[in-house]
């Protein structure tokens, strides 16, 4: 039996830059592709203005409003994403949501993130639960990280049969090739023992400053210590000028964003991955981590998986005792390391988008 073709639009951050939920639409537009089906994707992330890409750039709130009606008129589903800290996501999920039933088809949302996040759920912005009511009812279907999102969803009087948790982490993640760095990263790693490594982005949700702070803390006890930042650097200034105002220049490098194959060779010759913030969940990057035998250390957001070393967030000296413990104890916490079990998630979510 032949197999129905699915028409999807995706509206969702995308890469450039290398980014958790954008990296999924990545392996998920490959998979649909892959199957016969056609998948777009409408980048609303940093690199929307980018052309000649595997993406639709959005160049205006006019310019994405004519090209979600476009997409629709065209018969595909939208399949919107979004999480609850960013007031911009709300009313690009809105606007698709209406182009949605106006044209007589309801989309799918997947809600993205942990149990509590900025505006997430009700107790954080009660103020803001009739525009969620309308936001997780349109949908026909919901797609959520987790149970724990979905018990919070289902609090806005949703009902609960029609939202789905999927891990955000696939099997996907972990399909690289160790390659060759840029020449001032394979510098670094030459000049520097031990390294570690983390992913951000320059805003504050990130905690950057306590990252730098840790560092020149722990560069009196390791004098050639040395820590990777990844991810675009927009924005970075003024943690440029704290690096320089406490006089770590020499053992931190930004090393911008990477693709996928750098991002993981990386992080498999660090000792260890670091992990600040605090609303993201599990984070596919500490699953991919654990699932390379790589040891973590992540701030206590009540969402880390089995085997990952936990500080107090906003904690600085809790941090430094956590990395302290794992650069001095490296070889036991990776033989206590259960790498977690890694499902194929991207062909679930494929199977809900053709219901």
């Amino acid at each position: 039996m032949k197999r129905k073709q699915i028409k999807v639009l995706e509206i969702s951050s995308y890469p450039p830059p290398r980014a958790g939920w954008g990296m999924r639409i990545y392996f998920l537009k490959q998979e649909m592709e892959k199957q016969g089906h056609i998948c777009e994707v409408l980048n609303t992330g940093k690199g929307r203005f980018l052309t000649g890409r595997d993406f639709i750039p959005v160049f205006s709130g006019l310019d994405y409003v004519k090209k979600v009606f476009k997409y629709r008129l065209k018969g595909y589903l939208i399949h919107m994403h979004l999480n609850g800290d960013s007031p911009k996501g709300f009313v690009l999920t809105t606007l698709a949501l209406l182009i949605s039933l106006l044209t007589f088809r309801r989309p799918v949302i997947t809600f993205h993130a942990g149990p509590v996040q900025k505006y997430f759920p009700q107790s954080q912005a009660p103020l803001l639960t009739p525009l969620y009511k309308f936001i997780f009812t349109a949908p026909r279907h919901i797609i959520c990280n987790n149970e724990a999102v979905k018990e919070k969803i289902a609090g806005y009087g949703i009902n609960p049969h029609k939202i789905i948790p999927i891990q955000a982490f696939s099997k996907q993640y972990l399909n690289f090739e160790k390659v060759e760095l840029k020449p001032e990263v394979e510098t670094f790693f030459s000049d520097h023992d031990p390294v570690i490594c983390s992913y951000v982005f320059f805003r504050p949700e990130f905690f950057i400053e306590d990252m730098i702070h840790a560092v020149a803390k722990l560069v009196k006890h390791y004098p050639k210590f040395g820590l990777i930042i990844m991810g675009s650097d927009m924005g970075s200034e003024e943690i440029q000028a704290l690096i320089k105002q406490l006089g770590i220049e020499d053992h931190v490098i930004l090393a911008g964003d990477q693709d996928h194959d750098a991002f993981l060779t990386i992080m498999t010759r660090s000792r260890l991955y670091l992990r600040t913030p605090f609303k993201d969940g599990i984070a596919s990057s500490v699953l991919e981590a654990l699932a390379l035998k790589v040891p973590v250390v992540a701030c206590d957001n009540g969402s880390r998986p089995a085997g990952t070393v936990t500080y107090e967030n906003r904690n600085v000296d809790d941090m430094v005792e956590k990395l302290r413990y794992v650069l001095d104890n490296h070889a036991q916490v990776v033989r206590q390391i259960k790498p977690p079990e890694i499902k194929d998630t991207i062909v679930d979510e494929i199977r809900i988008l053709g219901l």
